[in-house]
């Protein structure tokens, strides 16, 4: 028996053999090796961030080609993805990325700032709502708790908004103490967190997290040395 996962076909078109298959014609006996062959490769790409990532931009490059009126190289670059080992990894990428706006001066706020999630969150908030497609902040960890990031909106809001004052101001000043409650849970000094949000991108270039974290992901993954050890560093108080 062979079974065949449909949403490559949802997306495109196919081999001859694969549509005939899956409209539930017959498929002749010299015919179920390239059947099987390109369900394998069907499923492999259900896996493939590669895969997506191509299937993602293409359209929107092509699309962006058309209003522009021109041709060539759309994106920078190649996309980068990087495990988050840890809370305090997730935070500070978070915060990097929902800072984009303030530290490129296209924003003043986070509630300015277009087409990120923080701005989702802060209108969502005001509604006493939630983003559907968000994952929610759920408060400090409990028993039975549910899926979600283990701190508490407001806390994290306000962290992202004392960091982005400070970005804005080109000043060193500092978080509030609420926020520095925060860091400390983390254990990242307000130093080190401000070199985060502001260098996340230029620091870490492979799992992010703290050596023990690291360690961690590393004997998993069988691997004999812990590669990006040093930038791990940064995530840790002092």
């Amino acid at each position: 028996m062979i079974y065949i996962y449909y949403p490559e076909l949802r997306l495109f078109n196919g081999d001859e053999i694969t549509q005939k298959f899956v409209k539930g014609e017959v498929v002749e006996a010299h015919e179920v090796l390239r059947l099987k062959h390109s369900i394998a490769t069907y499923r492999s790409r259900l896996c493939d961030i590669s895969w997506f990532m191509r299937c993602l931009n293409e359209p929107i490059a092509r699309q962006a080609n058309q209003e522009d009126s021109c041709t060539g190289r759309f994106w920078e670059g190649r996309f980068k993805s990087q495990a988050l080992l840890d809370e305090a990894a997730v935070l500070a990428c978070m915060a990097y990325v929902d800072l984009n706006p303030i530290r490129a001066k296209m924003a003043s706020t986070p509630e300015q700032s277009d087409h990120t999630s923080i701005q989702l969150r802060i209108r969502a908030a005001l509604k006493g709502e939630q983003p559907n497609n968000l994952l929610p902040f759920i408060g400090n960890e409990r028993q039975f708790q549910p899926k979600g990031i283990t701190f508490a909106l407001k806390d994290y809001l306000e962290l992202v908004d004392d960091t982005g004052r400070i970005i804005r101001n080109d000043k060193r000043g500092s978080v509030s103490a609420n926020s520095a409650k925060l860091l400390t849970r983390l254990n990242i000094s307000q130093e080190n967190w401000l070199k985060l949000t502001t260098e996340f991108g230029k620091l870490f270039h492979g799992p992010v997290g703290t050596l023990q974290e690291l360690t961690s992901y590393c004997e998993h993954l069988e691997k004999r040395r812990r590669h990006f050890a040093s930038c791990c560093q940064h995530l840790k108080a002092g």
